[in-house]
């Protein structure tokens, strides 16, 4: 009779240290001290990089932002939610349009529920930039199956968690929810670098166009980003980096629990959903355990949101994030407790027939682009 083949476990796969050898533990070189150095100075100036920024933002919404929304005949809670999509698009990131609608709220450009639905409308269009990795990666030669499949996942996923949160979250507002859960609390932060925040804004404010704020600042919004990036850990995805995952892919809640954490860590949705390309190409995580992952991290991605409205628009524009947080949040650990298995075969079915061939692939693209478009329009 023949022996069962073993399979070694993928921690074997992809850990080359031998077996009952111990690695030594890592030590504080020249090196590592000036690799941390830099990114605490890279935090600490990205920190404020992002103030100036916001600030920069609500001085140019308080001036052409309303000329600006009136320019695109931005009326209503749909035209705004199509209109963060779209920008979502153009900055491959939803954070930085999420700052700019908590911005254009400060300034009284729009209205809490249209705030509400712009920035339901930059997580909408967040998820693309996954689907542009994947392209990335197919151009390199990986299979389309492993790569563009994910950034089509994600994007699924997300649309299908955050459309009925977005009438959850529209009818807490309109049951007066908003006022209810307003937040009185400082801006600390605020407070501490106003010092240092207040003569640049002043320099810019006089130096400066006041057309010139508002794109001025979503520029220097994108540098903030960039920094707050060089200061957080190198998550690429690389099998040394993630060792021991073999141990949590298995496990739904786990997934959700790891999308959660390291969107926190990259404070970018962007980032955390992007590091799934290299691991399904590498098949280190297969789909259907990508799905609790992509919903962990579409509810973490709001914690930035949320420090820029309290910074920027206070109390009200906290609540709003506060209730979009929360009606995902429900929606998501509803749905990975009692329906969890019925949700992750419908968004792979989907996903399938998307991929399935180039002519639905280019329908799927169609429509995801059309959409926001009409609804900027309608």
């Amino acid at each position: 009779m023949n022996e069962p083949e073993i399979r070694p476990p993928l921690t074997s796969l992809i850990d080359d240290t031998p077996r009952g050898v111990s690695l030594p533990a890592p030590s504080l070189t020249p090196t590592g001290i000036v690799t941390t150095a830099a990114r605490i100075s890279a935090a600490v100036l990205g920190v404020g990089v992002f103030i100036v920024a916001l600030e920069l933002l609500k001085t140019g919404a308080a001036g052409y932002g309303q000329q600006f929304i009136g320019l695109l005949n931005i009326t209503t809670p749909l035209n705004t939610l199509g209109f963060g999509w779209l920008l979502a698009y153009m900055f491959l990131s939803g954070s930085p349009v999420a700052a700019v609608a908590v911005s254009f709220f400060a300034a009284g450009t729009i209205d809490a529920l249209q705030t509400f639905t712009m920035i339901t409308g930059s997580r909408l269009g967040a998820s693309f930039i996954v689907l542009f990795v994947g392209f990335l990666y197919y151009l390199r030669g990986h299979k389309r199956s492993a790569s563009i499949a994910i950034g089509v996942l994600a994007l699924l996923t997300t649309a299908a968690i955050y459309l009925p949160a977005l009438a959850l979250g529209a009818w807490l507002i309109s049951r007066d929810t908003f006022g209810l859960l307003t937040l009185d609390a400082p801006a600390p932060l605020r407070s501490l670098l106003e010092p240092l925040i207040d003569p640049i804004i002043n320099l810019a404010t006089a130096y400066l166009p006041d057309w010139a704020l508002l794109p001025g600042g979503a520029l220097v919004l994108l540098l903030a980003f960039q920094l707050l990036d060089r200061a957080l850990p190198n998550l690429d995805g690389e099998p040394s980096t993630l060792r021991r995952i073999d141990r949590v892919i298995a496990n739904p809640l786990a997934m959700f629990l790891l999308g959660a954490a390291i969107t926190s860590m990259t404070l970018s949705v962007s980032v955390s959903l992007s590091i799934l390309v290299p691991l399904a190409t590498r098949g280190l995580v297969r789909r259907e355990n990508s799905v609790p992952y992509i919903m962990g991290a579409n509810i973490t991605t709001f914690i930035d949101t949320l420090v820029a409205a309290l910074l920027v628009g206070g109390p009200a524009a906290f609540t709003i994030v506060l209730i979009e947080m929360l009606s995902v949040t429900v929606l998501s650990l509803a749905v990975l407790a009692f329906a969890y298995k019925p949700f992750e075969r419908g968004m792979l079915h989907a996903q399938e027939w998307v991929t399935r061939s180039n002519r639905t692939l280019a329908i799927f693209l169609g429509v995801i682009l059309l959409i926001p478009v009409l609804l900027l329009v309608v």
